[in-house]
């Protein structure tokens, strides 16, 4: 009965996909699987390993069994993507087919493949050279702190999963990575061969983000990381599977990669917001065994903001992934098409933000590009030279560290996370924590704002920031308002003995239970 009712579901949603045949095959075991760690994994996979605790003989590094994969093969239309992690195949199949695979012995369950991606671009705009912006998209995280201390990322690798790199083989902003040979692999798991250096030029204003330099002047601040080029889309239109997510992820895993970055988004027409919990999407699933390895996997919260979706995609609704929302670079505040959290489960997403707008190297020069595709890069660049400061740091620890360096913390709310991660807690070991820069009292239901420094009304674009929050941490209403006088108020939504006022203004935080 068990059986049946698999393959009557499998059937159900070849018809509703029309024409869709693709599967996820899984397996009962690996028997057989012989492994030898020193020969298939570079010498920085090992070492992340054994500062991670890793173990080097893991199971979900085995081969998967050749016989299962032959024996697969010889039924169905074709095998394509084998994955060790999760011990199985993807397959193009008819359902007369996956019916007969089904009932192979060693054969756990199937799984349907259908699925858009998204890459977090907004809108590109070509552009004349502009030093005020990008000055803003590195000093919002002070960047300069990293760079004039000689924080460039060295020694730490990065695999960047995207559409394509086309001109970074020869563009100008990469000349300093071409060099000194630190792009150590390439991969395009949608073609299966080595060039990733065509197609779609998202992946190259990606890592322009991350480690460009223009005319003697950083675009990101890990100029001096090492990477991995992954194009796992098949273009910048939505039609890609999450199975080239998880084989990059895998890949960038045997090559020793620190950090993956993904500015890529996996919603509809497969999941739906009550999906977007960590752990139901296979692609979460992947971004979560690749944090079990050692690798921070940061990835961008999405542009659906203004758009009917709103919230957070996949893989950014995972646990462990950092998740990157963006800012206007002018004020640092909430950025419009930036998708908001929380996970369905409640958790905060995003964890910390970036410029949503930025300078960018596009095929044929430079650009003004919108997107947390972008924002994302340049956290990446940040995490890199904060890793480089301690690095023992594990990946949830630096992943921690980001977050109580951002210039909300421990201020949060799902637009903005805990905001902008700071350089100088990692160079200067200074938090964002200030004396008291405002009082408050409450009148029924009115919150009475009084801001104490008079410098702070006269600085442009310092904002108050509040949350209504249970004990439990989910938020019920949040804001802010720009100070331009000494006094402000707002309405408390509820009287809750249950409910939690916070606040945060130039550096001081306080909280209050309402009662």
């Amino acid at each position: 009965m068990k059986t049946k009712l698999v393959v009557v579901i499998l059937l159900f949603f070849s018809v509703i996909s029309f024409s869709q045949n693709r599967y996820w095959v899984f397996f009962t075991n690996k028997k057989n699987s012989t492994f030898d760690p020193y020969s298939y994994f570079d010498q920085k996979a090992i070492d992340r390993r054994v500062k991670h605790g890793v173990p080097l003989y893991d199971s979900s590094d085995f081969p998967v069994n050749q016989q299962y994969i032959s024996s697969v093969n010889f039924i169905v239309d074709s095998v394509n993507t084998v994955t060790r992690w999760f011990n199985g195949v993807s397959v193009i199949a008819t359902p007369a087919q996956i019916s007969e695979v089904l009932e192979l012995s060693f054969v756990k369950n199937i799984e349907p493949i259908f699925l858009q991606t998204y890459t977090c671009d907004y809108d590109t705009f070509l552009s004349s050279y502009d030093s005020v912006l990008l000055n803003q998209q590195l000093e919002l995280m002070q960047g300069s702190k990293f760079i004039n201390n000689n924080f460039n990322g060295a020694g730490i690798r990065i695999a960047i999963f995207d559409a394509g790199f086309p001109s970074v083989d020869i563009h100008p902003v990469f000349e300093h990575i071409r060099n000194n040979n630190r792009i150590i692999k390439t991969y395009d798991f949608a073609k299966k061969n080595d060039y990733v250096y065509k197609y779609s030029s998202h992946g190259t204003m990606v890592m322009s983000c991350i480690a460009g330099i223009t005319n003697g002047i950083n675009i990101g601040l890990a100029t001096g990381a090492e990477f991995l080029l992954a194009r796992t889309e098949i273009s910048r239109e939505p039609f890609s599977e999450e199975e080239n997510w998880l084989a990059a992820a895998e890949w960038a895993d045997k090559n020793g990669a620190d950090i993956i970055t993904s500015s890529l988004g996996y919603t509809v027409p497969r999941y739906f917001q009550y999906n977007m919990d960590g752990k139901t999407t296979f692609v979460a699933k992947a971004a979560k065994m690749a944090s079990d390895k050692g690798i921070l996997v940061v990835n961008a919260m999405g542009n659906d903001g203004d758009a009917n979706w709103k919230v957070v995609g996949t893989p950014a609704d995972a646990q462990e992934v950092l998740s990157v929302g963006g800012v206007e670079p002018d004020d640092g505040t909430h950025i419009y098409f930036s998708s908001f959290g929380p996970t369905a489960d409640g958790r905060l997403k995003p964890e910390v933000c970036a410029a949503g707008k930025a300078i960018v190297a596009s095929k044929d020069g430079l650009t003004i590009s919108y997107g947390t595709s972008f924002s994302t890069p340049l956290i990446t660049g940040f995490a890199a030279c904060a890793l480089q400061t301690d690095p023992s740091l594990t990946n949830m620890q630096l992943k921690q560290e980001i977050i109580n360096s951002a210039s909300l913390f421990p201020y949060f709310d799902y637009a903005h996370g805990y905001g902008i991660p700071q350089a100088s807690y990692f160079v200067d070991k200074q938090d964002n924590s200030n004396d008291t820069t405002f009082y408050f009292t409450i009148d029924d239901d009115i919150v009475h704002i009084n801001i104490l420094k008079e410098d702070s009304i006269e600085t442009e674009f310092k904002f108050l920031y509040y949350n209504f929050s249970f004990s439990n941490g989910k938020i019920s209403q949040y804001g802010l308002f720009q100070i331009e006088e000494d006094q402000v108020e707002f309405i408390i939504p509820q009287k809750n003995e249950d409910l939690i006022l916070k606040m945060f203004f130039d550096g001081y935080y306080t909280e209050y239970i309402i009662k």
